[in-house]
């Protein structure tokens, strides 16, 4: 379970951006003042902060915290691999998937947007990955003292793929021959965004700002009319510091990077993103990548898809799609970024 705290808002440096400072000016007038409130508190294995903008009502702050609570426990039973008792985990606990197992609209609606990217990527987001990330060590079960070898990543390849899985829209189900491990983490955090975005937007709040790990969602303007500023941060193993910063109202933006879950092994480095065409870990120098998108699953899913296929091919589906992205790449100097001509409308620094 989450659980919530309510405070007024503070600036402080998220995992993947940060809420600029804003001021609130006080006046002689007895008009109730919006001011900016956060709500915070852990889930998915990292945090939630959100920022609402709100006349001071500690009782529906309140309200609104025990809801975002809720919204969050929906998203993780339903959505976790962690949890043993999901209603992924009991999908994929099942030794025969070839008959049509009854889903949630909400797996459902990830299910169809993990298709969606994952056939404009042409397979480099691919959810069926999951045997071969906890091969590697990056899933609920524990490191293995040696990396895989050729033989068991090969075998994990050849039952693994999304067009094995087949979903039915009405009722919502799902089925698979042969059976599949599914593993929503690349795309469920911002599904997680977009649902307390919604939540939000049912009891009245038009102005917030909604971030889980990183993957933000916006809208509305903050109380001196300017929009949301967010930061992109540099690619650093430790503490931060931010490469650019952008503005956004009523969009939402996810990154996606190599730079700190990874493990080292006999002086090689292991990324935790990987490759479902060869099964390894990526090892190219796209260091970080960002989308933005109108809804935060699909700049989730498609931030992840982008890192898998390195920048040539990345920034060429981005500018053929129209998509705003912004790469960060490794050199030998250093550092360089690159952005597609949508991204550009975004940055102020």
């Amino acid at each position: 379970m989450t659980f919530s705290m309510v405070r007024p808002a503070r600036v402080a440096l998220g995992s993947a951006f940060t809420a600029l400072a804003f001021a609130v000016l006080a006046g002689c007038s007895f008009e109730p003042e919006e001011k900016i409130w956060e709500i915070s508190g852990p889930v998915f294995g990292t945090s939630y902060h959100i920022n609402v903008v709100l006349t001071e009502d500690q009782e529906r702050l309140e309200t609104l915290a025990s809801g975002i609570d809720e919204v969050l426990e929906g998203v993780d039973a339903s959505m976790s691999t962690w949890r043993e008792d999901s209603e992924l985990s009991r999908f994929n606990q099942r030794s025969d998937q070839s008959e049509w197992v009854p889903v949630s609209a909400g797996l459902l609606r990830v299910l169809q947007k993990a298709e969606e990217i994952s056939t404009m990527t042409d397979g480099a987001f691919d959810v069926t990955i999951g045997p071969v990330v906890n091969l590697w060590g990056f899933g609920p079960e524990a490191r293995p003292e040696q990396i895989p070898s050729e033989e068991s990543l090969s075998r994990a390849l050849a039952v693994t793929g999304f067009e094995k899985l087949e979903l039915r829209v009405d009722p919502p189900a799902v089925r698979a021959t042969p059976p599949q491990y599914v593993d929503l983490s690349a795309i469920a955090k911002g599904y997680g965004v977009d649902a307390v975005a919604r939540f939000l937007e049912s009891e009245g709040v038009e102005a917030y700002l909604v971030e889980i790990g990183g993957e933000v969602s916006v809208n509305g303007r903050k109380p001196d009319g300017s929009t949301w500023r967010l930061a992109i941060e540099q690619p650093m193993a430790e503490g931060r510091a931010v490469n650019r910063v952008v503005a956004l109202e009523s969009r939402a933006m996810a990154t996606s990077g190599d730079y700190r879950n990874y493990y080292e092994s006999e002086g090689r480095r292991y990324s935790h993103t990987i490759d479902p065409e060869t099964g390894e870990p990526i090892a190219h120098k796209l260091a970080s990548v960002t989308v933005i998108a109108d809804d935060c699953m699909t700049a989730d899913a498609m931030a992840t898809g982008f890192n898998v296929m390195g920048y040539e091919r990345a920034n060429e589906l981005a500018v053929r799609e129209n998509i705003p992205a912004y790469f960060i790449v490794r050199t030998d100097e250093g550092f360089e970024t690159h952005q597609t001509p949508a991204f550009s409308s975004y940055v102020t620094q």
